[in-house]
């Protein structure tokens, strides 16, 4: 019974780490957020390595998956979105009424994404559209740069309402488009099959060294740039 519940028990992990996320939010505890993000990412991990490794998939588990990265890196990051809206309307002029509540295409789209990857069977080798851990990423990190920047300009930029317009906009949509982006699921150790991985390894490993945590907001549009120029989808 354990052996068979443990990858569900990691889900369930996953979905309490975002919901914990979503009330450091309410609280305005911007620094839980990505201790938050990073225990939801590492039981997202894990439920579908354990399950492969123990054997034991299951249609619940699989329906459990969807309904916690839903929460975790679908409504958690919306929300985070949302009260980033906010926050540019109280210091800068006045938004319309609106405007944050186009945060609720993220978790919207990500709905639309996990379900549709539920039922695609080309997502085995590459993924088709932004998974939702990796949009959580970029919209997680550019919203806790928004609070804690003391860069008046980076400040003007992050919480300007049109870039925020943009990026509520454009990452709903990266999550269902027709675009194929490299995955982590290695079966070929090979320099040729694997070396979009290596360099987005690398770049993320730069990233840091030079950015500390701010690298967060760069590692996305990285991973784009490498899957573009590699197209994993012409290798599938």
């Amino acid at each position: 019974m354990f052996k068979r519940n443990l990858p569900n028990m990691l889900t369930l992990a996953n979905l309490a780490s975002g919901v914990l996320a979503i009330i450091a939010l309410f609280e305005g505890r911007w620094d839980l957020i990505l201790w938050f993000l990073g225990a939801s990412l590492v039981f997202d991990f894990l439920d579908g390595l354990v399950a492969r490794a123990l054997g034991v998939h299951s249609e619940l588990g699989l329906q459990l998956d969807s309904m916690a990265d839903l929460i975790s890196f679908g409504l958690a990051p919306g929300i985070a979105l949302f009260h980033t809206f906010q926050e540019a309307g109280r210091s800068g002029e006045p938004l319309p009424d609106f405007l944050p509540y186009l945060a609720l295409l993220v978790p919207i789209f990500s709905a639309l994404r996990l379900g549709k990857f539920n039922l695609d069977d080309r997502q085995e080798e590459f993924f088709i559209g932004l998974p939702t851990p990796s949009n959580a990423i970029l919209l997680y990190s550019l919203c806790l740069w928004a609070q804690t920047t003391s860069n008046p300009t980076t400040e003007a930029i992050l919480l300007h309402p049109f870039f925020l317009t943009a990026l509520s906009i454009i990452s709903s949509l990266l999550l269902v488009a027709e675009l194929p982006l490299m995955s982590f699921k290695i079966k070929d150790w090979s320099w040729k099959a694997n070396r979009s991985r290596i360099i987005l390894v690398l770049g993320i490993v730069v990233l840091f060294a030079l950015l500390r945590f701010r690298a967060l907001a760069f590692i996305i549009p990285l991973y784009l740039l490498i899957s573009l120029l590699f197209k994993p989808g012409k290798r599938a």
